[in-house]
């Protein structure tokens, strides 16, 4: 029978990316997923492009991540925000001695790499085409029979497995959550005019219009872009010819980029919102999708769940210098207060800007392109708004400063 400290559910980014942060502090894990390598791997597994905020940026490095991801990240350098293309925007741009505000990576890099830093860490035994098929969870610790016969024991179990996670549900731990009337309609396209590695985010009364840096490559400039329709406008948009989307997706940038040329493969998602009222339970946590799903309006979703991972390792530390057991009640309590109020905070702004800003007519437009003009004028409140975007508001924890615990 293996034994760990902590048996992970779910090896995808979040997951996997604790696996990794875990094998580097000396802690070992059993990481269990049912996909196949190939599969999730694969070139066109995952056309999506996720911004790596510059906290949790730091923490892959210390990981061990970043030598994996080399330069193959588009740097954004700044952030500009506008309600459609009338007058009135706010930016966000580098501070004095920052390098970037964020990271631009293509899922199918950022997933290989720490899939493999995982793989290689220390530790940590990842099974990938496995499932549990039974678990028990007491005061002694936590038993799982496995899909390939295999019995593990680990002292915390971990639901990593995403949004519709089986190991929240079965804990019967509440969540609040609704869908929203929008589907994210996900692609890339390339454009005459460089981006200057700027971030976009352009509102319509149907959803954000998000204009992501990419890398260029041997076509010339690239973005990847996260169109939000109205839930009854995505079929028609899936359907549509690539020059008809390229013709919309003109209308939306208003030429500011040039002539769009080169549609990528388009996919799409429904948007939701879950929290989970309470992350943890006898021996039991949860990280990323599992613990809360937001609207990407802000691009944090990635980054929350990353932002789990190094509060979650920290606590596991400090308990094992102390000498704990990693499924002590007083560790998973300390990580459930320090998680708690930052993803509520995050949530509850997320869902504000996407009601807000979806508000219709001229007056409530205007409303809005003036408080940007203040916002953008107010250093202190941009700041603050900055902080909470890199992952540096509150109790920083040591991963999301670039060291490890």
């Amino acid at each position: 029978m293996q034994q760990a400290d902590l048996l992970i559910l779910g090896g995808g980014l979040v997951g996997s990316a604790l696996g990794a942060a875990l094998g580097a502090h000396g802690l070992s894990a059993i990481i269990v997923d049912p996909a196949d390598p190939e599969d999730i791997l694969a070139a066109g597994h995952d056309g999506r492009a996720s911004a790596v905020a510059s906290a949790p940026k730091r923490m892959l490095d210390a990981i061990g991540v970043g030598e994996r991801l080399g330069d193959r990240g588009c740097p954004i350098r700044s952030i500009r925000v506008s309600d459609g293309l009338k007058p009135g925007k706010l930016d966000f741009d580098l501070a004095e001695g920052e390098d970037a505000l964020g990271v631009m990576f293509e899922n199918r890099i950022l997933r290989r790499a720490i899939f493999e830093t995982a793989s290689a860490a220390p530790g940590v035994d990842l099974r990938m085409k496995t499932r549990a098929v039974s678990l028990t969870r007491d005061a002694h610790g936590v038993r799982a029979e496995l899909s390939d016969g295999a019995t593990v024991r680990a002292s915390l179990l971990v639901g990593a497995e995403g949004r519709n996670s089986p190991t929240r549900d079965a804990a019967l731990l509440r969540v609040a959550r609704w869908q929203y009337d929008h589907t994210a309609i996900v692609t890339s396209f390339h454009h005459e005019y460089p981006h200057d590695n700027v971030a976009f985010e352009i509102f319509y009364p149907e959803g954000p219009f998000a204009i992501l840096p990419l890398n260029d490559d041997e076509h010339g400039h690239r973005s990847a872009i996260v169109w939000t329709v109205t839930r009854d406008q995505a079929p028609g948009m899936l359907k549509l010819s690539d020059r008809g989307v390229l013709a919309e997706a003109m209308k939306r940038t208003g030429g500011f980029l040039g002539e769009l040329s080169r549609l990528g493969p388009r996919s799409s998602y429904p948007l939701g919102f879950h929290h989970a009222a309470r992350i943890t339970a006898e021996r039991l946590a949860l990280v990323g999708d599992a613990a809360h799903g937001i609207h990407p309006i802000a691009g944090q979703g990635v980054n929350v769940g990353f932002r789990d991972v190094a509060a979650l390792v920290e606590v596991l530390v400090e308990g094992k210098r102390l000498g704990l057991d990693p499924g002590d009640a007083q560790l998973l309590k300390r990580y459930e207060r320090w998680r708690s109020l930052d993803t509520f905070m995050v949530s509850l702004a997320t869902d504000g800007l996407t009601r807000l800003f979806g508000i219709p007519g001229r007056s409530a437009s205007k409303i809005r392109r003036t408080g940007l003009n203040l916002v953008d004028r107010f250093a202190p409140l941009k700041s603050a708004f900055m902080a909470e975007a890199r992952g540096e508001s509150g109790d920083v924890p040591k991963l999301l400063q670039g060291m490890t615990a």
